[in-house]
């Protein structure tokens, strides 16, 4: 859902002329709103997207502005915009990914029993890594060699270390049951807009101070994990990442923000995704895609920090209760959540100084607008283009309420 030349929005619309979202923005620019039509120079600045997960996806980074277009002129062909691609994912359903490196202790941890995750990163950098720890520069600089020498180890000595890894994991489970519990990924969505919507219990839970995210385990070798990659990517080098990044897992409503060299991978679940209007992604594992390990290694942010850190907190609107804001640390864009009570008949969507896409998730309304050429009929999966400065009246039809996401440029 945007305007991004690989992936331009369809207008359902047949009564209006332009068949694009990026067709009717070069038209009527003014729509976009002041602000962000003379800092964006007349472009929409976010994708907003719906993703289900049920195979991983690829261990990948975004880069900043200055690496973005150098990457895009040397290689047009991978790096299709000069842009970066900060982004944000927020929970519809359970929702596990990796997320930036793991404290050093958890690393070292795994350093210490997974012998075959040692033996990719080499004696000599491990223990480089130890020493420095408690020394951030040295620590960041050790991680680096750490990672490095990992993901450009020859491919037969990755293969055979993740063959000897899963055997011997397979064996001690068939001695242990493992008792990891993981999200269910056994029924899958056909359509994205049939999801597990937010209920007013879980409102209260995702908007308050963030928990402890799960995933940490580490008392042997993350083995269930371990061989769920594996299934899905035998013999792939990704698999070892997980013992470098932070697993999360985030519970409906919960967010994570992921900024420029921050490493990730979504591995299960629905969410949705906003991100600046950018298709750059360096790859380096757990893909058939093409992969760039060298500038994902140069360009990483080598900064251990919990899991705890990585998730990202919504705080309620002051002006409308109804409304929860994900506000990232970049201008491109935020993230709000509407949240109509079961008890509401009649709802706004207030005007903002910015175009924004309003997406249905749970509910059903009739939609009016000035701007509208006639009511429009929201059901789950419905999508909304809000000029800015433009308001839409609802009338929820639904005896339960709605949940509804809404994209945006607050500058």
């Amino acid at each position: 859902m945007g305007a991004h030349p690989k992936g331009d929005a369809l207008i359902k619309d047949n009564r209006i002329s332009q068949r694009t979202l990026g067709q009717w923005i070069a038209d009527f620019p003014g729509c976009l709103g002041s602000k962000v039509k003379d800092t964006f120079h007349g472009q929409l600045p976010f994708l907003f997207k719906v993703l289900s997960v049920k195979t991983a996806l690829s261990i990948q980074a975004h880069p900043n502005r200055e690496l973005a277009a150098r990457l895009h002129a040397q290689f047009p062909e991978h790096y299709p915009d000069n842009n970066h691609k900060p982004e944000m994912a927020i929970a519809l359903t359970q929702f596990e990914g990796l997320c930036g490196f793991r404290p050093m202790d958890e690393i070292l941890g795994f350093l210490k029993k997974v012998p075959e995750f040692r033996a990719l990163v080499g004696n000599e950098a491990a223990e480089e890594l130890q020493s420095a720890d408690g020394d951030p520069g040295r620590t960041s600089l050790a991680l680096k060699k750490c990672f490095t020498r990992m993901m450009n180890c020859e491919k037969k000595l990755f293969v055979d270390q993740l063959n000897m890894l899963v055997k011997r994991i397979s064996e001690e489970g068939e001695r242990k049951p493992c008792r990891t519990s993981t999200p269910s990924c056994a029924i899958m969505l056909f359509r994205f807009y049939r999801l597990c919507p937010l209920s007013s219990d879980e409102t209260g839970l995702a908007c308050s101070s963030v928990p402890e995210a799960a995933g940490k385990d580490t008392s042997g070798s993350n083995g269930e994990l371990l061989l769920r990659l594996h299934s899905q990517y035998p013999g792939d080098i990704g698999c070892f990442s997980i013992y470098f990044l932070n697993r999360i897992l985030l519970q409906p409503g919960e967010a994570m923000f992921l900024g420029a060299n921050e490493p990730h991978a979504y591995l299960s679940g629905d969410c949705v995704e906003c991100m600046a209007c950018s298709d750059n992604t360096v790859r380096a594992g757990l893909t058939p895609k093409y992969i760039d390990v060298d500038t994902l290694c140069e360009m990483l942010n080598y900064s251990p920090a919990p899991v705890s850190a990585k998730l990202f907190p919504c705080v309620q609107d002051n002006a409308d209760p109804c409304v929860y804001l994900y506000d990232p640390p970049v201008p491109d864009f935020t993230i709000m959540r509407v949240q109509i009570p079961v008890s509401a008949r009649q709802y706004t969507v207030s005007a903002l100084d910015s175009a924004g896409i309003l997406l249905v998730i749970d509910g059903e309304a009739v939609a009016t607008s000035a701007a509208a050429l006639s009511d429009i009929t929201l059901t789950p999966g419905s999508v909304l283009f809000i000029s800015a400065n433009e308001s839409v009246s609802l009338q929820v039809t639904s005896p339960s309420g709605m949940t509804m996401f809404r994209a945006c440029c607050l500058l």
